[in-house]
């Protein structure tokens, strides 16, 4: 059954091990074309203990308790492999840009979905031209041990052919995103549900999430 608008779901990036980030996103539509969901400000985060592919053994986030700043809108497609984030800035909460999230296909769970974030990023201002971010960083990633060589220059590959759509005029988005405005009413919860990184969990199918581009 699809989630009613104002749902509190879980957003969770998994790897092979299991979840290693989870935060709480509010349902913005879901239909059979498009899954948007909104993270708040103040949105609480979760990290389970490693060790994970890094050179710390931990999520980037890791330090973060909480979503700061103004909230992001996510809109991803089925079997999409990317997801466009849309962002604010300042007190007037002004449009700031689009940023396109490649990651794999979402699937959902027990208690909202799971993804894998692929680490290349299309970064789109509202004024100026589009630009890769952290493509130097694929390799960087299979040495640690995230994901082959193979599978580095695949997510280089696809990156590629999402510029060459924007090159040619594409829009990866529906642009009244950008005017969209949160119900105020909606308040973050506290904190993630109990067991948020177990619920769920299969590793065959995560292992598959991760890594899946189709």
């Amino acid at each position: 059954m699809p989630w009613t608008p104002g749902d509190v779901i879980v957003h969770r990036e998994v790897l092979a091990q299991g979840p290693w980030l989870g935060m709480s996103v509010f349902v913005v539509r879901d239909t059979p074309d498009a899954l948007v969901t909104y993270v708040p400000g103040g949105a609480p985060l979760g990290f389970p203990e490693g060790p994970w592919p890094t050179p710390d053994g931990r999520h980037a986030w890791s330090a973060k308790t909480h979503w700061q700043g103004h909230g992001v809108l996510m809109a991803q497609e089925p079997g999409a492999s990317y997801a466009v984030w849309h962002f604010w800035s300042g007190p007037e909460r002004a449009f700031a840009g689009w940023y396109v999230n490649l990651q794999a296909p979402f699937r959902r769970t027990a208690i909202g979905y799971d993804t894998q974030d692929l680490e290349l990023d299309i970064w789109i201002p509202r004024d100026g031209p589009w630009t890769f971010k952290d493509m130097e960083l694929l390799d960087v990633r299979a040495d640690e041990g995230r994901w082959s060589r193979a599978r580095a220059a695949e997510i280089r590959a696809l990156g590629h052919e999402l510029g060459a759509r924007l090159a040619r005029g594409e829009r990866l988005w529906d642009e009244d995103w950008s005017t969209w405005v949160p119900d105020p009413a909606w308040r973050p919860p506290d904190a993630l549900p109990d067991g948020w990184d177990r619920v769920g969990f299969d590793a065959d199918d995560v292992s598959g999430a991760a890594t899946d581009l189709d």
